[in-house]
């Protein structure tokens, strides 16, 4: 027990410093915690090895909350309207990428057939913990490459479940093909009607009682009784414990609780998912990983390659050519459900040990270089195909004496709306597509792009600007925008929105030309509307005293 609490004290302590440098540097929190897990295993290496079960089954629930969050957003009325992008582009995109790795690998590699038949499964599955929470994160998921992307990950989700059940007859010489899918089919009805019946009615009635009881504590173990009694329902009838997550989270989407229920485990969500990524960090071998490297990156690249060119010929037919090209690069790598394959196929021992390793350290390395990829998807598009909103791609404005306003948020459109209302030109930059595509709407000159980088300063044409008002929230975004505007133009008349004295002290190096203190703007306004309705009141009771008076002398 002591072992593990220290295990766990360190790799925490890794996790935070790690993840503290990798934010400065843009890189992704999940790299972070795999490292982690790399780090810590060669640190404490029988104790993980011990605990090697427990950090997998802990880490496998971060992905029963990550599907139970899809299922929130996954409705029957909204599945029905993507079923095409679930059944017809998911189908197509597994069956063909597992075509073509199978023949691959045995017809080029020379691996056996049932390892070339689970190697391709495997890896024509994506990332579904990686590129959903980044979709999330960027508002990405309401793109039309979003929701092609998303359609095609709840597929992939749902056919681990044959996959694995395929493994386990595989790995058993008595039991007929027809007794599996029989039995199979007989499950899938059953969680089907139980969930969508007794499940859905025991579902409401447990989120009314304890929202009624007005406690915080008593709503949340509601919600994790629901999770997981669900997951594990569903995994005694054979499937994984991400399938009942699933459509528990479909019921509770109909329902009016569904966004406090995804707000309230966000928190349990994202740490589970970082064990998970540091239970991958843990399997990592480096003196393995280094010497066959170049056989590792090899495969790799072949294997994204395939998707990439297979997805994008698929979303071509339907969508332009750049949102075809950002579901490639999306959705490419190899995802966190082939750990679960080659686990069970290590365990069936159906594929040799030694390729096994080689198998779990592509997928690792997919892992690792995934986020880099989706967090620069649209630069990696740009370099296929010119649209109007992309970040280094701007076409040069013709306009003089405009002001720049960085940011389209809740503030942002404020500054526009008012701009507008005054007839002052202006134009709109934000590192938020869906900001962009809504300020368009609204008949504003917007632009897709960061206002750090040259080109957009150039094209924006910041020399001619006659202010750039900087709304965005992060202190750090903040300083590399007022940084990079202030060397491309040192005489640039920035405005700049705080949130605290402490901001103000962070920007206070930069000859930034005026602060605007939000709070402090608030209070001022409030005050001021709370003076104006004290002198309305006043007035009349001036007015009755008066009267009082006359009465009185009368």
């Amino acid at each position: 027990m002591d072992s593990m609490l220290v295990i766990i004290v360190a790799s925490l302590a890794i996790a935070s410093v790690i993840n503290i440098i990798f934010t400065k540097l843009a890189i992704s929190h999940i790299v972070g915690y795999i490292i982690t897990g790399t780090l810590v295993s060669n640190i404490f290496t029988t104790s993980i090895i011990d605990h090697q079960h427990s950090l997998e089954l802990l880490g496998e629930f971060g992905i029963v909350f990550l599907m139970f969050t899809i299922g929130l957003e996954m409705s029957v009325p909204k599945l029905n309207k993507m079923k095409v992008d679930i059944f017809i582009n998911g189908f197509v995109q597994v069956g063909a990428s597992a075509l073509i790795i199978f023949m691959l690998s045995y017809l080029l590699f020379d691996i056996t057939l049932i390892a070339s038949i689970i190697i391709a499964l495997a890896f024509s599955l994506s990332s579904t913990a990686i590129v959903l929470t980044h979709l999330k994160k960027s508002k990405d998921i309401l793109t039309p490459y979003g929701r092609k992307s998303v359609g095609i990950l709840i597929f992939q989700d749902l056919a681990v479940i044959p996959i694995l059940l395929l493994i386990g007859f595989l790995s058993n010489d008595n039991l007929a093909i027809s007794e599996v899918l029989l039995n199979t089919l007989l499950y899938a009805i059953i969680i089907i009607v139980f969930m969508f019946t007794l499940g859905k009615r025991l579902i409401n009635a447990l989120l009314h009682f304890s929202s009624k009881a007005k406690m915080e504590e008593i709503f949340l173990c509601s919600i994790l009784t629901i999770v997981l009694s669900s997951s594990l329902i569903a995994h005694q009838l054979g499937f994984t414990f991400s399938l009942g997550a699933f459509i528990a989270g479909m019921l509770i989407a109909e329902t009016t609780y569904h966004l406090k229920v995804e707000s309230d485990i966000a928190s349990f969500k994202d740490l589970l998912l970082g064990t998970f990524f540091f239970s991958i960090g843990t399997k990592i071998d480096v003196s393995y990983f280094m010497a066959n490297f170049h056989i590792i990156l090899t495969i790799l690249i072949l294997v994204m390659l395939i998707k990439a060119a297979l997805i994008y010929t698929l979303i071509r037919r339907q969508e332009n050519k750049s949102d075809a090209l950002k579901s490639a690069f999306a959705l490419c790598q190899v995802g966190e459900f082939s750990f679960a394959i080659f686990a069970m196929t290590s365990q069936q021992q159906l594929i040799d040990e030694s390729l096994i390793n080689i198998l779990i350290l592509i997928s690792v390395l997919s892992m690792i270089i995934t986020p880099f990829i989706v967090n620069n998807i649209y630069k990696f598009a740009a370099l296929f195909v010119t649209e109007f909103f992309e970040s280094d791609k701007i076409t040069p404005v013709n306009v003089s004496q405009h002001t720049i306003v960085c940011g389209f948020g809740v503030l942002g459109r404020i500054v526009a709306k008012d701009l507008s209302q005054l007839g002052s030109p202006f134009l709109i930059i934000s590192d938020n597509l869906q900001h962009v595509i809504l300020a368009r709407k609204k008949g504003y000159q917007a632009y897709f792009g960061h206002l750090d980088k040259l080109p957009v300063q150039e094209s924006l044409k910041v020399e001619l600007a006659s202010s750039l008002i900087i709304t965005v929230n992060n202190l750090g975004t903040k300083i590399l925008i007022c940084e990079s505007v202030l060397e491309y133009l040192p005489t640039a008349r920035l405005i700049v929105k705080i949130n605290s004295l402490e901001e103000k002290q962070q920007l206070s190096h930069l000859s930034i030309q005026a602060f605007v203190h939000a709070h402090k703007e608030t209070a001022s306004l409030l005050v001021q509307q709370s003076s104006l309705f004290t002198k309305q009141t006043s007035i009349p009771c001036e007015h009755q005293e008066s009267a009082d008076k006359s009465k009185l002398a009368s």
